[in-house]
């Protein structure tokens, strides 16, 4: 089968999907970024512990989900499309990548049409086929920032949105509920960075959750199956409250 830049998981639960868009540190054989192979394993290539939790998030709550297969390196499909700087990045968190710098106008446009409308498109078809109730887009963040050391990052958990709002509020309070430190709008603001949920959820009106969770808290298999028994109560009391 010939690659394409997601994988699907199916479920018999339409009510939800999940949203990976920088579930892979993948890297075709056809580009060259010129970085060392250990950076793809840092947090500037993906965002680390996503694609094995939301995989099980997707079995155990049985519904669907779309995760990005390539590096957030190539094209970072969670940034709007006037976003030139941020979509490839040239810099990331300190780290100059070469394949993206002076790339011409036609190289970039070729990146786009490979990789991020054919996966926004297909996120689309999807809602369109089968309109879910709650949209989950999984995300991590590393602690602190190898550019700005001084920056620690200290909620365990930050739930992001821009103007809906709707399914974060309930969500708020079931995550206080634990001894976890949770940030609303951080590390980053929705209001800022919210793309891919500006375009398929609130655009369509389909309340969401953007989850933040931070990198050293889901390093490990039993790390991971924490963050999903705790999700997949969160989630499943989310949608209960929102119908």
């Amino acid at each position: 089968m010939a690659y394409q830049p997601w994988q699907d998981i199916e479920g018999a639960d339409p009510s939800i999907l999940i949203i990976a868009d920088h579930a892979s540190a993948f890297i075709p054989d056809d580009i060259n970024l010129g970085i060392e192979a250990a950076l793809y394993d840092e947090h500037v290539a993906l965002d680390k512990g996503i694609q094995s939790l939301g995989i099980k998030l997707c079995q155990t709550l049985d519904c669907r989900g779309i995760f990005a297969m390539q590096s957030r390196l190539i094209v970072d499909l969670n940034r709007e499309e006037n976003d030139i700087l941020g979509m490839i990045p040239a810099v990331s968190d300190g780290y100059v990548i070469p394949g993206n710098t002076g790339l011409k106008a036609e190289e970039r446009q070729q990146r786009l049409e490979r990789f991020y409308y054919p996966y926004h498109q297909h996120i689309a078809e999807k809602i369109k086929i089968q309109r879910p109730k709650l949209i989950i887009s999984l995300h991590s963040f590393t602690p602190c920032l190898k550019s700005n050391m001084d920056c620690y990052r200290p909620w365990h958990v930050g739930l992001l949105y821009n103007n809906d709002d709707r399914a974060t509020q309930i969500a708020i309070p079931l995550f206080k509920k634990t001894s976890l430190k949770i940030g609303e709008n951080e590390p980053y603001s929705g209001r800022i960075l919210n793309a891919t949920m500006n375009r398929h959820a609130e655009a369509n009106n389909i309340p969401y959750l953007v989850l933040e969770i931070r990198q050293d808290t889901i390093k490990n298999e039993q790390e991971i199956e924490n963050w999903r028994v705790l999700l997949e109560d969160i989630i499943k009391e989310t949608i209960k409250k929102l119908a």
